[in-house]
Formats: C-alpha cells, structure tokens, sequence
C-alpha cells in the first residue's frame, strides 16, 4: 500500500513540475496568466473504520486554478496596442465559426478590408458610436475602419485612445470615431476555459459575459500605446521548482524503500 500512496505523490509532484515549467515557459508572453496546482489528501474510511486508526493513501490533484492579477504594463508607443489597467478582457470572434474568445493581450492588428483582429485572425467585438464617440448599441460586433472618408480621402492611421476609442484619421486631416472597445467581465473569471494562445472562452463555471465600456463600474481602464506582459514571477517559479523537484525525489526514494522492504519479507519467508 505504501507503494501506491508514494506513486500518487510522485504523479502529483510531476503534474507540479510541469504547471510551474508552463509558467515559466511563458514568462515573456503577452497576456499569459500563471496557473498553480491544488492538491488534495487521499483516506480510505467506512462506517465501521476506526477514526483514530485511519491512515492516509495518498494525495490527488484537485484544481489547477489561474491567477488573474494584473501583470506589469509596458509601453509600446504603438497606436494599435493597449491594455487593460484592472479588471476585464478584449473579446474577439472567430471569423469561421463565430465563436467568442477573451484575452489580455492587446496587441491588434489593421486588415486591408479595415478589419481589427489579433494576430491569429480573430476579430477585435466594440460598440458602434456616434459621430461624438458616444456608444449607440450595447450588443458589440466587428470593428470595421473605412478606408475612405465621405470626402474620397484615405485613410491614414488608426489609433486607440484611453477611452477604448478607435479612431479613424484621414489624408485630408479629418478623424472619425469608428467604435468603443467593448470589455467582457465575468462573475467567476476562474472558471474560464483556457483554449490556448492567451485565450479563454466561457463556460457553465464561469457565467456568461457581461459587455461593458472601459471604465465603467468594475470595468478596467484602457492604456494606449502599452501591453500587458506575463504575470509570472521567476523568483517565485524557481523556488517552486526546487520544491516540486524535492517532492519528486522524496516520494521516488519512499518506492524505493518500500520496494526494498517487500523484497526483504519475500526473502524471509522463502
């Protein structure tokens, strides 16, 4: 029995190791949430189990949780980048299926169709406005940039102010508001699926969105200009990495003796 309950620390140990090595793998990725493992014990009981006799068989893993903290602002000084200082996430709609996905990583990009989409082709969701930058709706939908004005001009740069407003600025020197970023908010953020490269997508655990605009209510406010890095501490990583990897040696050495021990009742009662 001692074998099986140290094989199970030994998986736990290396499920550890390989949620710390992520992190760190990520240390440098734009938008990246660290996650940490939650282990929990393991005991074999009945009704007709003594409590004071009851020994432990183990441990399993019971969540692995993300932290969402806000990482450390950089600035980019380029028009098209821009974080979220607080709480929120860019939602962006995958142009096949129409699927919705969240992130962090605020680095968009302009199509030649005048289309705002990230660097996987997923298409930035904002509330249309008026001609004051004024929300009209507050169901968002794709960002579209004309790249012509009325008056035949064309267009000239893109930029996104800390208001969350794309504007649209023209040869003849004219600008227009285009469209308010619209921020997704959820009642149990940790319960978003991750689906990789820095998205997530909602689930049953999570709820579902809530569109808001930057800066209202526990809507997080926009910096231009500037990206949100990784939340990853190194310093914190690397001492959890020697723990883990103690962990993995203590439980390895525990087989060990206990296969040591049955071989030696095996020998004994030959």
């Amino acid at each position: 029995m001692s074998f099986f309950t140290s094989l199970s620390g030994l998986r736990n140990a290396e499920t550890d190791l390989r949620v710390i090595a992520h992190n760190i793998a990520n240390a440098e990725t734009v938008g990246f949430k660290k996650s940490s493992a939650q282990f929990a014990d393991l005991v074999a009981s009945g009704s007709a189990t003594d409590p004071r006799r009851t020994a432990g068989i183990g441990a399993t893993v019971s969540a692995i949780t993300q932290d969402f903290a806000l990482g450390p602002l950089e600035q980019t000084g380029r028009s098209l980048d821009v974080a979220i200082d607080g709480d929120g996430f860019f939602a962006l709609e995958n142009p096949f299926s129409g699927e919705l996905s969240f992130t962090r990583n605020g680095n968009f990009q302009l199509r030649a169709t005048g289309e705002l989409q990230d660097a996987n082709g997923n298409r930035l969701q904002a509330f249309p406005v008026d001609a004051a930058g004024i929300p009209t709706s507050t169901v968002p939908a794709d960002v579209i940039v004309p790249l012509i004005n009325g008056a035949g001009s064309g267009l000239a740069n893109v930029t996104i102010d800390n208001r969350g407003i794309v504007n649209a600025a023209y040869a003849d020197g004219t600008a227009t508001p285009v469209g308010q970023i619209a921020l997704a908010t959820f009642a149990a953020p940790n319960g978003l699926r991750a689906i990789g490269q820095t998205k997530w997508q909602a689930s049953g655990d999570s709820g579902a969105p809530n569109f808001g605009s930057p800066g209202i209510g526990s809507n997080g406010e926009m910096i231009s200009g500037a990206l949100e890095r990784s939340n990853v501490e190194l310093a914190e990583e690397m001492v959890s990495l020697l723990t883990a990897q103690r962990n993995f040696q203590a439980n390895a050495r525990a087989i060990d003796t206990a296969t040591q021990i049955s071989q030696t009742v095996l020998n004994l009662r030959q």
